[in-house]
């Protein structure tokens, strides 16, 4: 891990992740969005992954109105969407199939973060930083850190922003290459959708002060998202389109941290079981997740217990309250 080598004002980059407190998530549903006709990439397939190479990249990216759009999550395998400090969100993009030239806006870890990566095989986790009482946890966690510092050539600042929206990695910089889908070893699985489930042409998802909503594309076959009301937009003006959207409904409590308001940091329990609903085709299915210890992924089940197939393409799972 690098993170011992950097100065006295990395350090203070590194205490510098501001909070405010959190109450739990709610699902409604929403309203339509628009499609802006622009033809979806072509798909990288999971089912018929080759063999890992090296380690997932984590990148936490803000998702503040001043940081959209932000750059590089429509490479994204995953996307996490979770809830932070004051009911607002923020995001945690997986890359291990392709790897954008940029990513960005980043910002800074959280408790949670580790046990969310623990599926993963020491992935490289990219933050802008994090409080200071929480840098022992990252040191031990079973991941490689790489946080901004004076000798990192990976991370520039934008000069069309205002800090903190403004710092960019270059994965490159970090990863020759990308590590192959078969390194996210994370229990989902993907094929063809099963049968029954629901029609749903729009779900969204609030927290208190953010709110998620997938809008069904018949001729994208994709969910456009849209956040806090807006078309959710890729630094080149296209919309932010996953495949397969999951609703996964989780105890949010308080951590052991705080900021220098006293403002707690949520904590986002990702290893248990509970609900949620995977939105795929156009349909809705409800499902159990489950996942047994930080080190396990996360599977999926149907009803009848049988794995749950998301649509090949990026995925999002958003954290709800409620588990």
């Amino acid at each position: 891990m690098r993170r011992g080598t950097h100065s006295g004002r990395s350090a203070a980059l590194l205490t510098a992740a501001v909070a405010v407190s959190l109450a739990a998530a709610g699902c409604t549903a929403g309203p339509g969005t628009k499609d802006d006709g622009r033809a979806p990439k072509p798909e990288r397939s999971h089912s018929t992954a080759a063999p890992a190479s090296g380690p997932v990249l984590a990148v936490k990216v803000d998702n503040v109105r001043a940081a959209r759009p932000q750059t590089g999550l429509e490479d994204a395998d995953v996307v996490y969407t979770e809830p932070v400090e004051a009911g607002l969100s923020r995001l945690m993009a997986i890359y291990a199939t392709e790897l954008p030239e940029s990513v960005g806006p980043v910002r800074s870890a959280r408790e949670s973060d580790l046990e969310l990566l623990g599926q993963f095989d020491r992935p490289v986790l990219a933050f802008s930083g994090a409080q200071s009482k929480l840098l022992p946890l990252i040191d031990k966690a079973p991941l490689r850190a790489e946080p901004p510092g004076e000798d990192s050539e990976a991370y520039v600042r934008a000069g069309d922003r205002q800090a903190p929206h403004n710092l960019y990695l270059h994965p490159r910089k970090l990863l020759q290459e990308p590590s192959g889908a078969a390194a996210l070893s994370n229990g989902f699985t993907y094929g063809k959708a099963p049968a029954g489930g629901r029609s749903e042409s729009s779900r969204t998802v609030r927290y208190p002060a953010a709110s998620f909503t997938f809008s069904w594309s018949d001729s994208r076959d994709r969910w456009l998202v849209s956040m806090d009301g807006a078309p959710a937009r890729t630094a080149d003006g296209g919309r932010l389109a996953p495949a397969t959207v999951v609703v996964q409904h989780v105890t949010v409590r308080e951590s052991d941290f705080r900021d220098f308001r006293g403002s707690n940091s949520p904590y986002v329990e990702s290893v248990g079981s509970g609900q949620a609903e995977v939105l795929r085709d156009g349909r809705a299915y409800e499902a159990t997740w489950k996942r047994g210890a930080a080190e396990a992924g996360t599977t999926f089940t149907t009803e009848d217990g049988e794995p749950l197939n998301f649509a090949e393409g990026q995925v999002w799972v958003v954290f709800a309250g409620g588990s």
